[in-house]
């Protein structure tokens, strides 16, 4: 079984060609995506070749872990039925590249275990679940603060904004430099950090992935409170010590999103508490998907690119 998707072959060399499936077991589903989107987190660092060593990386491989789309085929133990609407976080399903994220493709073949119902009225915006679970995880777990101020009004800060109405904390405030990207809170307000003169933070989210910031944003914190590096960072991060030892301030690292992220952030989306919608700024058709990686990575209007797989072939 061959399918079409995106590859890329090297850093800035990416196209869109034929790859060989593995065959599907009882376990697995088939999985025809009509949308997945473009993380401009590691799959840039993957495009750009900034990617620091990581278990399972190298060329030419299929990027992507953001794929909404349609079961086409269900092992006989996967519980799962031709036509419903699935998320799909990647796929490791090819004989002739490398999958480590995999979802960017036509077909997609992964284990059942790993697929998350959601519902068909979504569209597009189903190929968010990832990025809306993400903020969900650095939001919960113990003894984990609602942020008062986030650092950064692109998809990821405004989920964590969203999710923190949604959770009924006060709402936050939210720093951003791009006058493009300032419009759109919902529920919140979105400020310039030169406007804000409070220096009483108890929980800041960086989801900005820019390290530089530590030492300012060490000065906005009250006595004990945290800082939660919700952005990844692939330079080594460094920060003054005295002025952290006078806040006896406190770092903690959000990782990825777990299964039960998955299923709770589902159950936010489904019942109305968070909406996804205003996220997706860009789509692209799979034949132009060189130049909407371009745009998905280098144009600030561009918050969420979209590639669209209807019609692929």
């Amino acid at each position: 079984m061959e399918t079409k998707a995106v590859v890329l072959n090297g850093p800035r060399d990416l196209f869109v060609a034929p790859v060989t499936l593995n065959t599907p077991g009882a376990n697995d589903l088939v999985v025809r995506v009509t949308h997945s989107g473009i993380s401009t987190g590691t799959e840039k660092l993957f495009w750009s070749g900034d990617m620091p060593p990581f278990p399972g990386m190298g060329y030419p491989l299929v990027p992507g872990y953001e794929s909404a789309g349609e079961v086409v085929e269900a092992g006989a133990e996967t519980g799962f039925k031709v036509g419903e609407r699935v998320f799909v976080p990647g796929a490791n399903c090819y004989a002739d590249v490398k999958g480590l994220f995999g979802g960017a493709a036509e077909l997609l073949i992964t284990d059942a275990g790993r697929v998350t119902r959601i519902d068909p009225g979504l569209g597009a915006e189903g190929a968010l679940l990832a990025l809306a679970a993400t903020a969900r995880h650095a939001l919960a777990g113990f003894n984990c603060a609602l942020p008062d101020l986030i650092v950064g009004h692109g998809v990821l800060g405004r989920l964590l904004a969203r999710l923190t109405v949604a959770a009924g904390g006060p709402a936050p405030t939210v720093w951003e430099i791009d006058t493009g990207r300032s419009a759109g809170a919902q529920g919140y307000e979105v400020i310039h950090p030169d406007a804000d003169p409070r220096r009483d933070y108890r929980a800041i989210y960086d989801a900005s992935g820019n390290g530089d910031l530590l030492n300012s944003l060490i000065m906005r914190l009250q006595k004990g409170g945290e800082i939660v590096l919700a952005g990844f960072y692939t330079q080594p991060l460094q920060f003054a010590f005295p002025p952290a030892f006078m806040k006896e301030a406190r770092f903690r690292i959000a990782a990825e999103w777990t299964r039960d992220d998955l299923a709770a952030t589902r159950a936010l989306i489904d019942s109305g508490a968070l909406s996804l919608g205003g996220l997706i700024t860009h789509q692209s058709t799979v034949a132009d998907a060189g130049p909407a990686y371009e745009t998905a990575f280098n144009d600030p209007a561009c918050l969420k690119m979209i590639l669209n797989w209807k019609n692929a072939a």
